[in-house]
């Protein structure tokens, strides 16, 4: 059986890329609902609905494991679909999201407790990184920031423009702004590593700044280790695939901004 990986659309991409890095035995599933996306503008039923459709559709595929590899999914439908859809669509089956694996390396790295938060729109009004970190210690303080022009930014292929150096530096000095004692970045859209080279350029010294693809892919050998049950399931033939509800060969272009060096031939679904 294979590892899914899901996202609304390509950023997900950077995700897959690190559990590759890390566990590259494993065979993956990619599916990006690239037809419907952006998420973050729907509702929350809306969401729900379509990343269902998307889990649904990668276990009937023979994923064993399904990791909702987006911010605006894991936010507003991982919860509901653990709690109510998997006993229907699979005991045996997992659906994992990225928010918890990204925050629960926070405590071991911040020392003043405050903690910076860059996101989307949709994931900075979901709540779901305040929540996720006050359970996991609630002396934390998060100051979180949307950053609405950063993700068309990847889109349009201008992260490495003069001109997003714009946006990001603006960003970045507002969020320091409200909260100097912020010792802790954290980067939650998956679209964000494009971008990472110019975020270190204007995050102060002594500020670390947050992936999450590196604690996802650690997050994720740890549950395998800790569920081995899982794990033999898992087939080793270090495949990878592609799904998308677009067109495969625009998926396929645009993969290559996502994963350099990675060839990508995605094929078309309808959900």
């Amino acid at each position: 059986m294979k590892i899914g990986i899901f996202d609304s659309g390509y950023g997900g991409l950077t995700i897959l890329k690190e559990i590759r890095k890390l566990l590259p035995q494993y065979d993956y599933l990619y599916l990006g609902d690239n037809a419907r996306a952006p998420y973050g503008s729907h509702s929350y039923e809306v969401i729900y609905r379509y990343t269902l459709e998307s889990v649904e559709a990668l276990l009937q595929r023979d994923c064993a494991l399904v990791i909702l590899a987006c911010n605006t999914a894991s936010a507003k439908a991982l919860r509901t679909i653990q709690q109510n859809d998997l006993p229907r669509l699979g005991a045996d089956r997992r659906v994992l999201g990225v928010i918890r694996p990204t925050v629960e390396c926070v405590p071991t790295l911040t020392r003043t407790h405050h903690v910076g938060l860059l996101a989307t729109p949709g994931t900075v009004n979901s709540g779901s990184y305040a929540m996720e970190l006050h359970n996991i210690d609630p002396s934390l303080q998060l100051t979180a920031l949307a950053c609405p022009m950063w993700v068309p930014l990847v889109e349009y292929g201008e992260h490495n423009s003069a001109g997003a150096d714009y946006f990001i530096r603006k960003r970045i000095l507002q969020l320091m702004s409200v909260d100097p004692q912020i010792d802790t970045i954290i980067l939650g859209c998956t679209h964000y590593p494009l971008l990472l080279p110019k975020i270190r350029r204007y995050v102060p010294d002594g500020v670390r700044v947050l992936s999450q693809g590196t604690y996802v892919a650690r997050s994720l050998e740890d549950y395998l280790l800790r569920h081995p049950e899982m794990q033999v399931r898992l087939g080793t033939g270090a495949s990878c695939r592609f799904l998308t509800t677009e067109s495969a060969e625009k998926f396929s272009r645009a993969a290559s901004v996502f994963m350099p060096g990675t060839y990508v031939e995605a094929e078309q679904i309808d959900l």
